[in-house]
């Protein structure tokens, strides 16, 4: 399973559940595509390695539950 499939099985779940849950893509896939494909099945954000750890805090810092 990859990271596409457990998201589409996660936002697949009831809110109680944690079908809402907050979640990041990181991935080395850095492609338009690929972050399209990652806000698609339900990553918030899409962000590419390597990452700079500060901007990382922050996209983790800005996701809403």
């Amino acid at each position: 399973m990859d990271g596409y499939m457990l998201m589409r099985q996660v936002r697949s779940l009831e809110p109680e559940q944690g079908g809402t849950i907050p979640a990041i893509a990181l991935t080395a896939y850095a492609s338009e595509m690929d972050h399209q494909q990652a806000i698609a099945v339900g990553f918030q954000r899409h962000i590419s390695k390597p990452v700079d750890p500060e901007e990382l805090v922050k996209a983790i810092a800005s996701l809403t539950i």
